[in-house]
């Protein structure tokens, strides 16, 4: 059983924990989120464009690239990761240019080498994805595909077509962190989206509360939050490991016993 199997087999929703590599002391923030009960971890890739992003995932970019952040260094950090945290699945989100520049199948073997379930490209759509999907496949490495609200019906299952792992649902059209979409508008996306694929859902964008988490983990597999972390390491720099682990278990606690509360 793969590591996205196992932790979507638990009964109650996945907290799936994003923060940008090279942000901060990034090792002891990752430690802090398996600590407080994250159930995947997304590392993003710092990208000098990062066009999906709001203010606040930009600015953890600029960061971490004026540390001198390399690829080699990410593939360093999710190594040791995995060294540490045999069994929480690990997923590395980004854009194209940094995972193709030295050819999808390099890229995809040093995923596979350290330890990396999955890959979430932001910029290369499911019809132009000759190259990176296929190879990341080969190497044991699931490829993650992106919905949106304004995914056509006729075009889903052309997203859904080679991808592995989970689901992810982008709740609204635009960049991370500003907004939050209706709870509605979620459960009748989420619904969909079941029906057509038995994937696991996993809902981001926007989440910042446990809240907001909670209403979302009632109807979804998963409920992905990365700006309010991002602000976190924002505000406290190296120190922020203790202010991770805290509000991820505030969200953890929330997401996992949401469906209990619905029930």
């Amino acid at each position: 059983m793969t590591h996205f199997a196992a932790t979507f087999a638990q009964p109650r929703p996945a907290l799936v924990a994003f923060i940008t590599a090279g942000d901060g002391d990034t090792a002891a923030n990752l430690d802090a989120l398996v600590a407080g009960g994250a159930d995947v971890i997304e590392l993003g890739m710092p990208f000098t464009d990062p066009m999906a992003d709001g203010p606040a995932i930009q600015a953890a970019n600029l960061r971490s690239l004026a540390k001198g952040t390399t690829t080699a260094d990410i593939f360093a950090i999710a190594a040791a990761f995995r060294s540490r945290h045999p069994g929480t699945p690990l997923v590395l989100m980004g854009y194209a240019n940094p995972m193709t520049i030295r050819g999808p199948d390099w890229f995809a073997a040093e995923c596979a080498k350290a330890g990396v379930d999955g890959v979430i490209c932001v910029d290369i759509p499911s019809e132009e994805d000759a190259e990176l999907g296929p190879a990341l496949r080969a190497a044991g490495v699931d490829l993650i595909r992106l919905a949106t609200p304004t995914t056509d019906p006729a075009r889903l299952p052309a997203v859904l077509d080679g991808a592995g792992g989970f689901l992810y649902y982008v709740s609204v059209a635009g960049i991370t962190g500003l907004q939050q979409a209706a709870q509605a508008s979620i459960e009748d996306a989420v619904a969909r989206l079941k029906a057509a694929t038995d994937l696991p859902v996993a809902v981001g964008f926007g989440v910042r509360t446990p809240e907001q988490a909670a209403a979302i983990a009632r109807v979804a597999d998963g409920v992905v939050v990365g700006s309010a972390f991002i602000d976190i390491v924002a505000q406290h720099g190296d120190a922020a490991a203790p202010y991770v682990e805290a509000f991820t278990r505030t969200l953890a606690d929330a997401i996992h016993g949401a469906k209990e509360i619905a029930a």
